[in-house]
Parts: C-alpha cells; structure tokens; sequence
C-alpha cells in the first residue's frame, strides 16, 4: 500500500517514536499507544501492538466517523483520542504508555489530584506543566476519555491511576518528549530522600515571563 508524503511521514514518526519509547523501557510487551492527525481522521497504533516493533503498513488509518479505512483494528482508547483531538484544534499527536515510575507513582501516592508531581525543576514546569490524576477505571472505559476530553484544552496530559500517562503535543515526537520528561520527574521524585522543596514563587513567576511556561 502507498501512502502519500505527508502520511507516510506521520507514519513513520509514530514507528520510530515507539521504537524509542521501547528501547528504554517506557513500555513493555504490547502496551500503549501512539495516535496523529490526519486532514480526514487519524493514525493510532492497532489494539494490542507492541510498540517497538510497529510496521508503517499497520498502523490503522480512521476516517473522522471513527471507521477504520486500512491497517490493523485500532487501539481500544481510540474514544480517548478522539476527545482530546475533538476538543483541541492544536494537537496532533497523542502518546500514551505504562511508563514505569509513573505507574509506581500512582501506587505510592501522588503530590496532589490536581497536580501529580510538584514543580520540582525548571524544565518539568516549562515542557510539561500541571498533570492532573484521573483515578482508575479499566483500560478503554468511556467515563475515562469523557474526562480527559474535558481536560484537553487546559493542560498537556494525564496520569491515569494504576495505568501510565496520556500525553498530547503538536506532534507525536513533541508529545513524546512531554512523556519522557514527566517521567524522569517521576523517577527523581521517587529516588529523592527527603524529598525537594518545590520551585518557589518567584522561580516560577520568573519561568512564566521569560519562556511562557504554564504554571
């Protein structure tokens, strides 16, 4: 099957971000998922694929009613993005995986709902911002992509509880990065003993003014 180059580039983009996410670990076997934007509907990742083994041809294309057109049967949260592309003209890809420390995270307790991990490091609060908890439902339940839909406008993402993180960018590599940030952030949280002081007013102010971060 042939694509044309804007769709085969997407395409790609979805297969060498998963390989990525893969190779470091923050995904295992078949779980996650990775969706774009296309003109007339959406790329995704097909149900029960692992990420680090995608074929470009395999990737389901799905028309903006939700049918499948070509490729594999499409993830079970494609109602979750759905909504947040429904919702948000901006994003165009969507990235979720079972990223460990924020798995663990969930399970040991998070900062707050609203805000999952506090705003320990500059970066975090520049490429990530707040990352709200959405406690568990199983995998694909609709409740869930109605609340993240309702989310999709005023932050990058979600931690779901006992599940990983849902995060959305302007691209998919863009939302990968988001991903892979707000798990080192995780990660550090969870490895620090005692744990660090948030950034204070005025380093936050300042973060604001000078790079527009959203804190």
């Amino acid at each position: 099957m042939t694509f044309n180059r804007d769709e085969a580039k997407l395409r790609e983009e979805i297969c060498v971000t998963g390989a990525s996410l893969y190779q470091r670990g923050y995904t295992v076997g078949s779980a996650g998922n990775i969706s774009a934007r296309l003109a007339d509907g959406w790329l995704i990742t097909p149900t029960d694929a692992c990420l680090g083994r995608l074929d470009p041809a395999d990737i389901a294309r799905v028309d903006l009613a939700g049918n499948t057109v070509s490729g594999g049967k499409p993830s079970k949260t494609l109602a979750l993005h759905r909504g947040v592309y429904a919702r948000n003209a901006t994003v165009q890809g969507i990235v979720h995986t079972h990223s460990t420390h924020l798995v663990a995270l969930t399970l040991a307790g998070v900062w707050s709902e609203a805000d999952v991990l506090p705003p320990i490091t500059p970066y975090y609060v520049m490429k990530v911002g707040h990352i709200p908890l959405l406690r568990y439902r199983r995998p694909g339940d609709p409740e869930v992509a109605q609340q993240i839909a309702e989310l999709a406008e005023t932050v990058r993402g979600v931690l779901l509880e006992r599940l990983g993180p849902v995060l959305w960018e302007r691209s998919v590599s863009h939302a990968a990065y988001a991903l892979e940030e707000l798990e080192e952030t995780a990660r550090l949280w969870l490895l620090s003993n005692p744990r660090p002081a948030p950034l204070n007013a005025a380093a936050l102010d300042e973060l604001r003014h000078v790079f527009g971060a959203r804190w």
